[in-house]
């Protein structure tokens, strides 16, 4: 028997009340209004000043240490040279690659799960990372390629592969399973492609290789900072821009089209933002594997929102691949481990523990 809901006597339920705490609408002088999720803006702000904190710690941090207040200072200006060669030319370029490639792989993986409906719809599981290494591979393997042509290796290669897993997908439209299903066909040719060319490397390339499969932040600097920064100013407000009609496509295509929303127009647009996104993030720091899985979904649980929670995942990436780079440098003592291979370690663990929680629920 249905329990009927509890009104008061301005004609509101204990859930509208919750919506109202929820929401608050902001208006503009101009006219213009603009609903906001409070819960969802403060988990923002939270994870922003979590990142800017962890890049300041990570900054200070290394075989010179520089306190907290100096590494400020110095970002202001202020600091004296020997400081500002270390944070501005050596340690600052690293941590806006980390915070870059976070938040667009984090931003990617939001696109991606929302697209086809399925938390396991991330990059990683798709192939576009292994279509990325592939792309490097083949300028390293075959022609010893400097650093900037394996970036534009890598990139390609993301491309391509996007676009050959939404050409297989495609049947009167992209549909949640089946762009999973093909996403993971293509990442087990695109493997074995990539173990195939290891072996037809010679030592010195076998190992370069090896080195950047691994997904790395050493050694980055201003020339990577650049070109990932022009990419996310282009393709973020482009995204954020979409994210009410993406929305509305979680609700059915039927739907989507009955509320005015172009579906395969939005869909095809955000997924080659995602491709893009994705391949510029593994071109810049190698395959650094289940960011893009794992952000979304704890932003999804620390929002506690419906809908893709796109500023959310991308900021949550953020701040993952930052404080997974400072583990990867100062948790293990003497030993410096690439970033690639701490996040692996927690992206698997928390993987398994999803597909026991999906399991559980009966979605797999």
């Amino acid at each position: 028997m249905d329990t009927p809901a509890i009104r008061t006597s301005d004609g509101t339920g204990p859930g509208t009340r919750r919506a109202a705490v929820r929401d608050r609408v902001v208006r503009t002088p101009g006219g213009l209004s603009l609903r906001v999720d409070v819960r969802a803006f403060t988990v923002v702000v939270a994870l922003l000043l979590a990142a800017f904190t962890a890049s300041v710690v990570l900054i200070g941090t290394g075989d010179f240490p520089i306190p907290a207040v100096d590494v400020l200072r110095t970002l202001m200006g202020n600091g004296d040279a020997g400081q500002e060669f270390i944070v501005n030319e050596l340690r600052l370029p690293r941590v806006l690659v980390g915070l870059l490639v976070g938040g667009s792989l984090g931003l990617g993986g939001a696109l991606f799960q929302s697209i086809s409906r399925n938390p396991l719809g991330s990059p990683d599981v798709l192939g576009l990372a292994q279509g990325s290494t592939a792309g490097a591979l083949v300028v390293i393997v075959l022609f010893s390629g400097s650093a900037g042509q394996v970036t534009v290796g890598a990139l390609v290669g993301g491309l391509v592969t996007g676009l050959a897993i939404y050409l297989l997908a495609w049947k009167r439209g992209v549909h949640g399973y089946r762009l999973v299903l093909v996403g993971i066909g293509v990442s087990a040719i695109v493997t074995a492609v990539n173990g195939y060319l290891i072996t037809k490397a010679d030592l010195v390339d076998a190992a370069r290789a090896v080195v950047w499969m691994t997904g790395s932040l050493a050694g980055r600097d201003w020339s990577q900072v650049w070109p990932l920064l022009w990419m996310c100013a282009v393709l973020v407000p482009l995204v954020l821009a979409n994210a009410r009609g993406l929305r509305m496509t979680e609700m059915g295509d039927d739907v989507s089209y009955a509320l005015g929303v172009r579906v395969e127009r939005v869909r095809m647009l955000l997924m080659v933002a995602a491709v893009l996104l994705t391949a510029g993030a593994t071109a810049a720091a190698g395959p650094v594997g289940f960011v893009a899985l794992t952000a979304p979904q704890l932003a999804r649980r620390l929002t506690r929102s419906p809908g893709p929670n796109l500023a959310a995942s991308m900021c949550m990436g953020a701040t993952l691949l930052i404080t997974a780079d400072w583990a990867a440098q100062r948790a293990f003592g003497a030993d410096q481990l690439p970033v690639g291979v701490v996040t692996g370690v927690l992206g698997g663990v928390y993987l398994l523990w999803l597909l026991v929680t999906e399991r559980k629920a009966g979605r797999i």
